[in-house]
């Protein structure tokens, strides 16, 4: 690559990463009070190491690693960080993906924001009462919603009925 080549990528991808940043710097998480709150040590006393990469750095779990794919019980998904009640298990259900998915989420349970991480715009989910990254939702769902919230094994806690 001739360096006027390499120079008009190099400015081309920083024009990329900026227009990313502005598109997603009105974070909510700056602008929502939580009525469950903790110092950064503390969730991770709380928490422990993979699910503090989870709820508090919004990280993504392995695909398949989630004891709650199998999961076939009626009963409650909630948050790990909090325990607000999230999912129901009536709206599970198995697309193949590798991660816990439901057609719906319970009323008042969620915030969204867009999340240009992988630079195509993506819904991400998080814990309306503690801010917790929970994982995506995509258009892709089954009827009624079209809905599919796919969440990281990790961030919830499953209570049977």
């Amino acid at each position: 690559m001739s360096r006027g080549a390499a120079l008009k990528r190099t400015v081309f991808l920083a024009s990329v990463s900026a227009l990313v940043a502005a598109a997603a710097a009105p974070g909510f998480a700056e602008s929502v009070r939580y009525r469950v709150t903790h110092t950064d040590e503390q969730w991770r006393r709380i928490l422990g190491g993979d699910r503090y990469y989870i709820l508090r750095q919004g990280g993504t779990e392995p695909p398949f690693s989630s004891p709650l794919n199998a999961e076939k019980r009626p009963g409650i998904y909630r948050c790990f960080g909090c325990d607000l009640a999230l999912f129901s298990s009536k709206t599970k259900y198995d697309p193949g993906e590798g991660w816990p998915s439901f057609w719906d989420v319970l009323p008042n349970a969620v915030l969204m924001k867009a999340d240009y991480e992988l630079v195509e715009e993506r819904t991400e989910l998080h814990c309306r009462q503690c801010g917790g990254h929970l994982g995506h939702r995509f258009d892709d769902g089954p009827q009624p919603t079209g809905l599919r919230y796919c969440i990281d094994g990790l961030a919830l806690r499953f209570v049977p009925a």
